[in-house]
């Protein structure tokens, strides 16, 4: 027995030291992101970081929030993931429900209708064709209309609601309930974990999509803060040379950002465009494992 509990103390030592080496990976590209974000520019470029900032500086994140282009595409970012996610959450909803409805005439169709999108996909040419024809190019609700509909969360959204107990929509149609209103008062306050999990996928999806603006969107006022981190990350490189140069020919960019470089403001950039959606995901994680598990499973 004691060998037995020596052997398995022995694992348990082995196991943790695995784990925390595996969580240190992890997490140490964020930690010197983020020590580069407060580090002074110059400092940085010339000095390796490890884990603490050199020359501490918050000129980084000033800079950032000075610059007017970047704060407009903060504001989209954030309109089309709130706007783009509640839609969706909602209109999928709607969708799913009606296909548990027994009445509803052509659900096998309707499902399979919906399915085809999931499988083959138009392409670029004639996705951008189709965005111009109906007037989304350089258009707001570009970041919107696209993304409505989710064959894979209208079905885990059909699952959770077939498996609520139908004698809550019977005693609310006897009493002359319609279905939406069924919907809106019973379905919707019963099924807020399958909801939330919905909405932490589209809602994460939103925030980090870059390629809508990148190919749809040619207004700089209308491009997504992601979009703009992938120009700054195309184009940090040459920047960074260029900086480079200056600093050890003694010259400046400009006036009152000698202390800031392409790269420390990319870090800053970096740690500005993530730290929204890395603070809201706990709040909704403990409906994530849930929602998806009930929604996948019919009993």
């Amino acid at each position: 027995m004691y060998k037995m509990k020596k052997r398995w103390s022995l694992f348990s030592v082995i196991n943790y030291l695995f784990l925390a080496l595996f969580s240190f990976t992890t997490l140490y590209p964020f930690i010197y992101i983020i020590a580069y974000s407060l580090s002074d520019g110059v400092e940085a470029m010339n000095h390796p970081i490890y884990f603490l900032p050199r020359g501490f500086t918050f000129e980084n994140y000033v800079t950032i929030f000075q610059d007017s282009k970047f704060l407009d595409a903060y504001v989209i970012t954030i309109l089309r993931t709130i706007i783009g996610t509640s839609l969706h959450v909602f209109l999928s909803a709607l969708f799913a429900y009606a296909l548990t409805r027994k009445e509803l005439p052509g659900k096998t169709f309707l499902t399979f209708y919906i399915f085809i999108p999931s499988i083959f996909g138009g392409g670029m040419i004639p996705n951008f064709i189709l965005y111009r024809e109906l007037g989304l190019i350089n258009n707001f609700w570009v970041y919107v209309f696209p993304f409505l509909f989710s064959f894979f969360h209208i079905i885990i959204m059909r699952t959770f609601f077939q498996q609520l107990p139908s004698s809550l929509e019977e005693s609310a149609q006897i009493d002359g309930a319609s279905n939406f209103r069924v919907f809106m008062k019973i379905i919707l306050p019963l099924s807020m974990p399958v909801l939330a999990t919905i909405a932490l996928f589209q809602g994460v999806f939103h925030w980090n999509d870059w390629f809508t603006g990148t190919y749809f969107v040619t207004k700089e006022s209308l491009r997504p803060v992601q979009t703009l981190l992938n120009q700054l990350l195309t184009e940090s490189e040459a920047l960074a040379n260029a900086a480079q140069r200056a600093s050890q020919t003694g010259t400046t960019v400009s006036n009152g950002m000698i202390t800031v470089t392409p790269e420390s403001l990319r870090m800053a950039t970096l740690i500005v465009a993530t730290l929204p959606i890395i603070c809201i995901y706990p709040f909704l994680q403990k409906y994530f494992v849930k929602g998806v598990m009930i929604g996948s499973i019919k009993e």
